[in-house]
């Protein structure tokens, strides 16, 4: 695999450095379109020989540019696991970097999933201006999930709830009522079934999210910098009774669960703070018609930071020209954990 190459990145911090300025500095293990970074040769290279180790949605469509979770502990990166490879990849960093931790690097993300957050790649592609977002779908379908799947099926004595994901949710633009399993009346979501796969989806991804940041907090345990992961705000059809765009991303939250308890609840364990974007997002400003609510989410996110003391850095959205964007970005910064 190599060693890593680290000099340009030192040369920067010390430019840094000698400008009294500070760095926080995010550890990524994904791909990014914009600007379009793919993921190391030798790691695609794999990835073609064994597509299993990618995000897989019910067509069949691989996600590329992240491994998935369903392969933290399986030796499949030439022999090593990718939570050993990551472990690795933060050691190196901090050997590397320890003259400026501290005084320079004050602060460190890890990356936990699709553009560096914790969920689903759920939506592949971003949704266009003035367009209603549809709910997603859910990444279920590789190899080594289904399998997940299956033996837990196989624990709770429910086998055929094993073969596959939902077969009646909608596809990634479509709205919640497109098909049976969101409907807001009758859902397949609040059965037996759509609470045991629900429950299962999402604990996939608290345990992920829970390796990453106990291997960052380990392993920057003795460097007195500050360890966080991004969490992201999946707004839309907030206002319907199953929240499918939070439910297909990995976070089981409806208006009879609070989802975000067990998330909070694991950045506290590690702790670590949470980073949430979406800071100047306002509800008057979000299309009806996607029942979105950026706000209330994140007073509820908020809420259950404040329950475990998770301490949240707060971030601005992607999206250019929000309306009084900085006057909800000064409203929300009134929240005393918000940074």
């Amino acid at each position: 695999m190599g060693k890593y190459e680290w000099s340009g990145y030192l040369a920067l911090a010390e430019m840094v450095q000698k400008v009294g300025l500070k760095l926080h500095v995010s550890l990524c293990f994904h791909a990014s379109g914009d600007p379009k970074i793919a993921l190391p040769e030798w790691v695609s290279r794999i990835g073609e020989a064994q597509p299993s180790i990618f995000f897989t949605d019910l067509s069949g469509q691989l996600y590329k540019k992240c491994l998935s979770l369903a392969v933290d502990d399986l030796p499949v990166l030439d022999g090593k696991t990718p939570i050993q490879v990551y472990k690795e990849f933060c050691e190196s960093f901090n050997s590397s970097f320890s003259p400026f931790m501290g005084s320079t690097i004050t602060g460190i993300s890890i990356g936990l999933g699709p553009d560096g957050e914790l969920r689903y790649p759920s939506h592949h592609h971003p949704v266009k201006s003035r367009k209603i977002p549809g709910v997603g779908e859910f990444q279920c379908y590789d190899e080594n999930m289904i399998n997940h799947l299956k033996q837990h099926a196989q624990a709770l004595g429910n086998p055929l709830w094993g073969l596959a994901g939902p077969h009646d949710a909608p596809n990634y633009d479509q709205s919640p009522n497109w098909n049976n399993f969101f409907k807001e009346q009758g859902g397949s979501w609040e059965t037996a079934y759509g609470d045991f796969f629900l429950s299962w989806y999402s604990s996939q991804l608290i345990s992920h999210g829970d390796r990453l940041l106990s291997l960052a907090a380990s392993t920057f345990s003795d460097a007195p910098v500050t360890v966080a992961g991004k969490v992201p705000l999946m707004h839309s059809w907030y206002r319907t009774r199953s929240h499918a765009s939070e439910l297909t991303a990995g976070f089981y939250n409806t208006v009879n669960r609070d989802g975000y308890q067990v998330v909070a609840e694991m950045f506290g364990k590690n702790s670590c703070k949470m980073i949430l974007p979406g800071m100047d997002l306002s509800d008057e400003h979000q299309l009806r018609e996607a029942c979105s609510s950026p706000e209330t989410l994140l007073a509820q996110i908020t809420a259950a930071c404040r329950k475990h003391g998770v301490e949240i850095s707060g971030q601005n959205s992607s999206v250019s020209g929000v309306p009084r964007g900085f006057e909800q970005i000064k409203k929300n910064l009134l929240g005393s954990f918000i940074h």
